[in-house]
């Protein structure tokens, strides 16, 4: 039920009490709260938490192929809340959504991957990446890059370390979480009574030890000791989210239709 979202992007079984675990995003103009709703019921779940991201500290990890960097080396973030305020500033029009429907799936193995793009956009290469370089100016493209599956690299361990942070600390302790070169995402979200844990943050390394090293290293570090390690059994659903697509209207129709007739 789940996967079948078209704006599910991630769906994973985990360890703790709360077992599924998924990421859903919504085009403009949709209500996000309705859908998160309607896939509870629809899932037949228990009891369901939504955890938006209040603060972005990190997106992005430099994964070390070399074996030779520390398991707690630390760097500067190349993409955080800065980032993110800034591309909410700026609205798309309608070349910047013909330009992600053209952009968004695979490119073509081939010396010049972006002719094709160009085709399809009825224009030149050399406009395709001006377009490229103002969206990445104004925080909305992140990078263009060869995406690495990190378990065939070897790094096979990921865990999800979420924390108990006092409410006066959560920006500074996120902000230091994410310094970790091998943290590749860091969240401040909402808490509930039942979800006291308020930084969630992404540790990738070669074997489960390493994950808890660094985890460990952190909770010395900062003095910040209740956090639970969350570590996937069952990936559901991995998937690049597409944009600006007919899909979601149509799910949200069939959601419709179904009410409808259950009235």
């Amino acid at each position: 039920m789940v996967n079948a979202h078209p704006g599910v992007s991630h769906n994973y079984l985990r360890n703790p009490e709360f077992n599924l675990w998924f990421t859903v995003a919504m085009p403009p103009g949709h209500a996000l709260a309705l859908v998160i709703a309607r896939l509870h019921e629809l899932a037949s779940a228990e009891s369901t938490r939504a955890l938006p991201t209040l603060r972005l500290f990190k997106i992005g990890v430099t994964l070390d192929m070399t074996g030779e960097r520390a398991a707690g080396e630390r760097g500067t973030p190349e993409y955080g809340e800065e980032r993110r305020a800034q591309a909410r500033e700026h609205a798309f029009d309608g070349d910047d959504v013909a330009f992600i429907r053209a952009t968004q799936g695979d490119f073509a193995d081939v010396a010049r991957p972006f002719d094709a793009v160009a085709a399809a956009l009825e224009t030149t290469p050399a406009a395709v990446l001006a377009h490229a370089e103002r969206l990445q100016a104004r925080g909305q493209l992140r990078r263009v890059a060869a995406i690495l599956n990190h378990r065939a690299a070897g790094f096979r361990a990921n865990g999800m370390a979420v924390w108990a942070v006092p409410e006066s600390r959560t920006r500074a302790f996120g902000e230091f979480v994410a310094g970790y070169r091998n943290v590749s995402h860091c969240y401040e979200r909402p808490t509930y009574e039942d979800w006291p844990y308020s930084v969630f943050s992404m540790i990738h390394a070669p074997l489960a030890s390493g994950v808890e090293a660094v985890v460990e290293e952190i909770a010395a570090a900062t003095g910040v000791a209740e956090r639970r390690v969350l570590y996937s059994s069952t990936e559901f659903k991995k998937v690049r989210l597409p944009y600006f697509t007919p899909e979601y209207d149509e799910w949200e129709a069939r959601c419709a239709r179904e009410a409808q007739v259950l009235a």
